[in-house]
């Protein structure tokens, strides 16, 4: 690319394109596949049905009849992603049809093992993650841009409202990831003025994602949350409802634990926490850490090329530039301010939730119908929610740079 003066512009330390990163989507799978070729017709048949079939209670006897295909007429990342989708899926209804005490010890071998194969071909875990029900679980309804999941599982347009809602917000960011790498460039260029436009694009991005967040409440019920979408997010590590973890059937005969979904998954402030050089507090890094796992591999590696690149902070600091320090500040404070209202999201589909699913469950008479108890102050990842969430959000805080 040729620069105004006739030199050529030097080329920015990270391609976006070079670790799966959409210069339109970001994160999100850009135009994700929604059919599977012919010979999958059964995997797709069921993943059609699964609300139907699971509040019937008959997708367990359906897997069962299942065929046990081949992994090997898949091609190509797009397809790959809609197999792992379709399979989580199934998974999750699976696992979960009957509740937090009907759970099962095995996934079926014609289940568990193309799943984990489609799982180490992508480098994904064998579970739900945010991966599949939100980055490639997207279709276009109609051409004028309104969108809709491929996918979906018991909770009806709640569901729906919580999957798209969410998409929304990873949308948001997208301006916010084209900054990283013109920061980055920037910061080895020593060119303050054009750090300081990424900064405000940052800043934007942060901010529009809060607003995007903001239209949970016009679309996701709080009791359905909690009492009927919650459990299908819920895995089987650090959760008591599946203490001894899932035996995958032809896999391995030892059971192996894996977290369930959760929005710690996401890239997008893993990113955004690595460039501003927010520094998390043990026992919260470590979750953040490990929830890398569920990510992408080539995402996972995006955000290891900024934690490496050179600090940002330190550049602010060392150019005492008030206008550079008030535009990273203004990034920080809105990252902040994103994390405590997802704290009050979660206050009010989860805290308040489980306080009104618990006076329920003391009533007398049958306990059939009555939400799950297994992860009432945990998220579906398994962290201690409100203890993580807080602790995040006041660690961004002290990110501020004084003047």
């Amino acid at each position: 690319m040729e620069a105004s003066n006739g030199t050529e512009e030097p080329p920015l330390p990270l391609a976006l394109p070079s670790f799966q990163v959409s210069e339109e989507f970001g994160f999100l799978l850009p135009n994700p596949l929604t059919e599977l070729p012919v010979p999958y017709g059964p995997w797709m048949d069921i993943a059609h049905q699964l609300p139907q079939l699971i509040t019937s209670h008959q997708l367990r006897s359906r897997v069962h009849q299942m065929p046990q295909l081949s992994t090997q007429h898949l091609r190509g990342r797009e397809e790959l992603h809609l197999a792992h989708l379709v399979l989580s899926f199934i998974t999750m209804g699976y696992v979960w049809q009957e509740g937090e005490e009907g759970t099962v010890q095995v996934l079926p071998r014609n289940l568990a093992v193309p799943y984990w194969e489609v799982s180490q071909a992508l480098g994904l875990p064998p579970i739900l993650s945010h991966a599949d029900f939100v980055l490639a679980n997207w279709r276009r309804k109609d051409p004028n841009g309104n969108l809709d999941t491929i996918l979906t599982l018991p909770g009806g347009e709640s569901l729906r409202g919580f999957i798209l809602v969410t998409l929304l917000v990873e949308k948001a960011a997208v301006p916010g990831i084209k900054a990283i790498p013109r920061a980055l460039g920037a910061i080895l260029q020593g060119d303050e003025e054009t750090l300081h436009r990424a900064l405000q694009e940052l800043a934007g991005a942060i901010e529009a994602m809060s607003e995007a967040l903001r239209r949970m409440h016009d679309h996701v019920d709080p009791e359905v949350f909690y009492s009927v979408i919650r459990i299908f997010l819920s895995g089987w590590k650090d959760n008591p409802a599946m203490a001894q973890g899932l035996i995958y059937q032809g896999v391995s005969p030892e059971p192996m634990a894996f977290s369930g979904g959760s929005a710690a998954q996401s890239t997008v402030l893993h990113a955004f926490d690595e460039l501003l050089g927010i520094c998390h507090h043990q026992d919260s890094a470590a979750f953040l850490l490990r929830m890398r796992e569920y990510m992408p591999p080539a995402h996972r590696a995006f955000v290891e090329e900024i934690r490496g690149a050179a600090s940002l902070r330190q550049l602010v600091l060392r150019s005492g530039d008030a206008r550079l320090r008030a535009a990273f500040n203004r990034c920080v404070s809105s990252l902040a301010e994103f994390r405590s209202y997802h704290i009050a999201i979660v206050t009010k589909y989860i805290a308040v939730a489980a306080a009104k699913a618990k006076a329920r469950r003391a009533e007398p008479g049958p306990s059939a119908g009555k939400p799950p108890s297994a992860l009432e102050d945990k998220g579906t990842g398994g962290s201690h929610i409100f203890s993580f969430l807080k602790s995040i959000r006041d660690t961004t805080r002290e990110g501020m740079i004084s003047a």
